[in-house]
């Protein structure tokens, strides 16, 4: 009995001190795979402050030499938690070790340096490819047992890193960056942080990867190679709880590679004009947990990876066994994305209960010939929309790396060649088995968009008890057994559904009401297998020639 008593007085000391975190096992319900439990992180019941070894708030101080003392000192004993109190803390990155929990408290504003110095160049991957770039602002590499906690706010000082595109700001806002120094690009519509990034983005023919130039001249583009903020690379048993993390320099929180990760009750914001400006990109990890948090970024929101092409393929780690619940989001390319960069594939990932408020595209599938990887066993529902100005679900198998919302100079990304049909490599990439349940979107623009590959089709997606409010309905292309179960399409313009080049289309079931007459379209000579909704009309079909008799029905 003594014995009893002696453990729930551990346990509720450790929950006093903030070392222990109770698993929410709700979060296990329903979920359509076998799905692990991911292990917790825990910490020993020593606790240090900044301050106690030297660290001074104000920022004007940089504490780079505190976090690492205070952290070498935790490691000594075991781990434990590192506190930094309320106020402004200036410093360079700080390097996560095995169980160190940093904590940062309600009103502290953890700072990071605008010197490009307190960064040197590292061997990274970003964007999928193995690549060099600065050192992250927070940083660990194959450490288990790590965690960011409290209320306070991170800032990685973007600002001082990015470069800045004039169609994306009010006429006000271009002016003060023009006047803050920097430089400006040829044709006066971009504006760069120093000539250092100029140059590095002239040195760049494959997106942020300057390849133009010998690594050995990478220094001289040093301020191009912006780092992710927090860079958590190989990493098990990871917890990010409560902060406030913003202003990235590239994206802002990416788990590469690891394994047991939780980020739950975060708040992730970016402006919304911040290139590369992503919330989570989650590569290549497995057994994952995301929910209770709130984005509002200038890319996509919470994003799954694994790898870009040859390099994705030669590491062949799927993202995987990852729930996703809960969360919000605001501005961002995407809501919850796929791709592009997700050569290793990906597969068991349960998304639901998530609000989407204006995001660029509200459920985006991307990827594009070349990067190869499997993507299925996607599963998703109870999803709200609102205020969408692309497509509330959009599979993209084209992409070239425009927002879905056109930027000024961007074209639109379309199949160049819809007949022709390429090899089938370890290069193609392959999307089957979706399927998504209580879809609900209003007031956006178009309801679903799939655009499949001839020679892959996009498979297997199932849409069921939905319903939409949008002005564009339906494009289905180059796919094979798509089903809409009790779906309601209630579009304004355009034709209703358009089905080209698919087969195994069943919409028997689906309800098409417009203030015009819905109409669909049929085209294409591969084209077969299509059940279409019982109370059409003949006048409001259209079937094109080439399709074969009893295709439709």
């Amino acid at each position: 009995m003594k014995k009893s008593f002696k453990i729930i007085g551990l346990v509720t000391a450790m929950l006093l001190s903030g070392q222990f975190y109770a698993q929410n096992l709700d979060i296990y319900k329903n979920i359509e795979f076998k799905m692990p439990q991911v292990a917790e992180t825990s910490f020993p019941a020593n606790t240090v402050s900044i301050k106690d070894f030297g660290g001074v708030a104000g920022g004007k101080v940089k504490n780079t030499e505190a976090f690492k003392k205070a952290i070498d000192a935790l490691v000594k004993k075991g781990g434990g938690k590192l506190v930094v109190p309320r106020g402004m803390w200036l410093t360079g990155p700080i390097e996560l070790k095995s169980n160190i929990n940093l904590h940062v408290d309600e009103g502290a504003f953890l700072v990071f340096s605008k010197d490009k110095n307190d960064y040197p160049l590292v061997d990274v991957s970003f964007e999928g490819l193995e690549t060099i770039r600065c050192t992250s602002p927070i940083n660990a590499k194959n450490a288990k047992n790590i965690a960011i906690t409290g209320k306070g706010v991170i800032d990685g000082s973007g600002d001082a890193w990015r470069a800045v595109k004039k169609s994306k700001l009010a006429e006000g806002e271009w002016k003060k960056f023009v006047s803050s120094g920097g430089v400006l690009s040829a044709d006066g519509k971009t504006w760069f942080p120093s000539e250092s990034y100029k140059k590095g983005f002239e040195s760049s023919s494959n997106f942020n990867v300057p390849d133009k130039i010998s690594k050995s001249d990478l220094e001289s583009v040093k301020d191009f190679l912006r780092p992710v903020m927090v860079s958590l690379v190989g990493c098990d048993q990871v917890l990010l709880d409560g902060p406030t993390f913003q202003n990235s320099p590239a994206w802002n929180i990416h788990p590469l590679m690891c394994s047991n990760v939780i980020l739950r009750n975060l708040t992730v914001r970016n402006p919304w004009y911040s290139q590369n400006g992503d919330g989570v990109d989650l590569e290549s990890c497995k057994n994952v947990l995301i929910y209770d948090n709130t984005f509002d970024v200038g890319d996509d929101a919470i994003c799954i990876k694994s790898g870009k092409d040859e390099d994705g393929r030669k590491r062949n780690m799927p993202t995987e066994n990852v729930i996703i619940k809960n969360n919000v989001v605001y501005h961002g390319h995407g809501g919850f994305v796929i791709g592009s960069e997700m050569s290793g594939g990906a597969r068991n990932i349960h998304v639901s209960d998530c609000t989407f408020i204006g995001t660029d595209i509200g459920l985006r599938f991307k990827t594009t010939r070349g990067r190869g990887g499997v993507v299925e066993n996607i599963y998703i529902k109870n999803i709200d929309m609102i205020d969408i100005p692309t497509q509330t679900i959009g599979f993209n198998m084209f992409y070239e790396g425009a927002s879905p919302v056109l930027e000024d100079g961007q074209k639109e990304e379309k199949n160049k060649a819809p007949e022709k049909v390429f090899p089938v490599t370890e290069e193609t990439p392959v999307f089957r088995n979706i399927y998504f349940k209580n879809i609900n979107a209003v007031n956006s623009y178009e309801a679903l968009s799939i655009n499949g590959l001839a020679e892959m089709n996009i498979k297997n997606i199932v849409i069921e008890d939905s319903q939409f409010d949008t002005k564009k309905a339906l494009t289905i292309v180059d796919a094979d057994g798509i089903s809409l179960k009790n779906v309601r399409l209630n579009y304004t313009e355009g034709t209703g559904v358009v089905i080209y080049n698919s087969k195994n289309i069943d919409l028997s079931t689906l309800q098409l009401t417009s203030a015009q007459k819905p109409t669909i379209k049929v085209l294409g000579s591969k084209t077969s297998a299509v059940k279409l909704p019982k109370n059409v009309t003949g006048e409001q079909l259209q079937i094109s020639k080439e399709i074969a008799k009893n295709a439709v029905r």
